[in-house]
């Protein structure tokens, strides 16, 4: 796969690969202080930070998976393993992360506050800046892809196929926002005395992680199921087929969306009733060829006479 595919592909794996590390940092940290504080929450912590470790690997494997080139068993290429193992990381991961969360914020109201507030305010201080540099790579590349669109970020978000950035991006605001929760709950729990504060804030953390599994999932299982592109990418598909000299109309327009950089066109083209044999042939190259130039991730271009057989199943 070349061109702007290329360049998406090898952009997700940099901010997945990233992600992963300030993770894996901000694990070690969290794991550190909840050692010296003798804290459980920070240990809880350290553990949930852990989680998103996994998660990030198992998007790695989604990439390095649906790279993988077509065979004669596969011919259409390992592009949906991504949202399998992206799924996978939503169902596992984030709701595993969730459920801890809930779990360890009851367990907080009912056995106590904090050891030490001092370290556990340094760590989180540390993770913040770092998820926030992992975040800030993850909007960059947000950006990016979505000027390449000619769309705004948040509907870009909203309807690519790269679900492994739609993960990143999910993840991080998410650890933000968690991490600013946990901080109010510790500074509440630190001026009252009351461990409702810290308890409630590790529940609210879990909640925020299962709507953010619900969220992956959903679109995961969405594009593993088998969906067609976006209407106005369609609709853009369906101007470029017909603007061929000979053809008439494109009656008919199916696309579906097989992996983060792969897609399958097929329609049924009403030709000019002028064109012979070799026009409508010659036709067909070229409207391929228009569709292959403008948009790299198209891999797979399937093009029928008008009234031939439906596409469509009965």
């Amino acid at each position: 796969m070349s061109g702007q595919a290329g360049e998406v592909k090898s952009e997700s794996v940099l901010t997945v690969l990233l992600a992963g590390l300030m993770n894996l940092a901000i694990a070690v940290a969290k794991l550190v202080a909840g050692v010296l504080s003798g804290s459980a929450a920070m240990v809880s912590e350290a553990a949930h930070s852990a989680a998103d470790t996994v998660t990030e690997i198992m998007l790695y494997l989604a990439l390095r998976n649906s790279a993988k080139r077509p065979d004669e068993a596969h011919p259409f290429g390992y592009g949906s393993t991504a949202y399998m193992w992206a799924a996978l990381a939503a169902a596992f991961t984030f709701v595993a992360g969730g459920l801890f969360s809930i779990t360890h914020g009851f367990h907080s109201i009912s056995g106590g506050g904090e050891a030490d507030f001092l370290v556990s305010y340094v760590v989180l201080a540390v993770s913040f800046v770092l998820e926030a540099v992992s975040f800030a790579r993850t909007i960059a590349q947000l950006r990016s892809e979505s000027r390449h669109w000619n769309v705004r970020p948040r509907r870009f978000l909203k309807h690519t196929p790269d679900t492994s950035l739609k993960a990143v991006f999910l993840e991080d605001l998410a650890a933000l926002v968690g991490l600013l929760l946990a901080a109010a709950g510790l500074a509440l729990t630190e001026a009252t005395g009351d461990p409702l504060y810290d308890g409630g804030a590790s529940i609210l953390i879990g909640v925020l992680l299962l709507v953010v599994a619900v969220l992956l999932g959903h679109a995961n299982l969405s594009l593993l199921i088998g969906r067609s592109l976006p209407p106005r990418f369609r609709e853009a598909v369906r101007a470029e087929l017909a603007a061929g000299d000979e053809i008439a109309a494109v009656q008919e327009l199916l696309t579906l969306q097989l992996g983060p950089t792969s897609v399958l066109v097929a329609a049924r083209i009403d030709y000019r009733d002028s064109a012979d044999g070799a026009a409508i042939e010659a036709a067909s190259r070229a409207a391929e060829a228009r569709l292959r130039e403008r948009y790299p991730q198209i891999t797979y271009v399937f093009l029928s006479p008008w009234g031939d057989a439906d596409l469509t199943p009965r």
